[in-house]
């Protein structure tokens, strides 16, 4: 059994450098309606019997380039990391300040961000749990920040892993086998 996990293409957005707590969360929002930048990336080549995307557009859009006229099957499972701001204030923010707070607030749990760290585990257990008894080769395109949570639960059930394993580019890939 065979996985690769995708990071999506990078998305034609433009962030603001400071925002307030409003402003940012909105900025979140525009990001994931965004599309995506039509670039060619590089995987392996294999048949893989099914492909799994996201519920987020840049997901799908990105399989769209890497596996043209094929089916995909969607799961909320796979989706990013949801991401707000930390607090309410009208003061405007870096926005490296609303990434780091908000991802902290992920990590220890804070009820203030949409999912919490044990949330997003259990998600990723799920899937983990789908696709093994899938029990075939698959190609996952997913998010960045989720990934290392996906990473984690598949070396918990057995998975070999060869790839990076810090900080995803857009189009990098993991091969995972069991």
């Amino acid at each position: 059994m065979r996985v690769v996990i995708i990071r999506h293409a990078e998305v034609d957005f433009c962030w603001s450098r400071w925002c307030s707590s409003e402003m940012f969360d909105s900025e979140c929002r525009k990001y994931d309606l965004s599309p995506i930048k039509n670039v060619t990336y590089s995987i392996p080549q294999t048949v893989y019997q099914k492909i799994y995307v996201s519920e987020l557009s840049r997901s799908q859009d990105t399989a769209r380039i890497l596996f043209p006229n094929e089916e995909y099957f969607e799961s909320w499972l796979i989706n990013e990391v949801p991401l707000k701001s930390s607090f309410d204030t009208k003061m405007n923010m870096p926005l490296l300040f609303w990434n780091l707070v908000g991802r902290l607030q992920w990590f220890v749990n804070s009820r203030r961000q949409a999912e919490t760290r044990g949330q997003t585990r259990e998600r990723a257990k799920e899937f983990v749990k789908l696709i093994r008894n899938d029990d075939m080769d698959v190609a996952v395109v997913t998010h960045g920040f989720y990934m290392h949570t996906l990473l984690q639960e598949m070396k918990k059930v057995g998975f070999n892993m060869t790839g990076s394993f810090v900080k995803f580019r857009n189009g990098e890939y993991v091969t995972a086998e069991k």
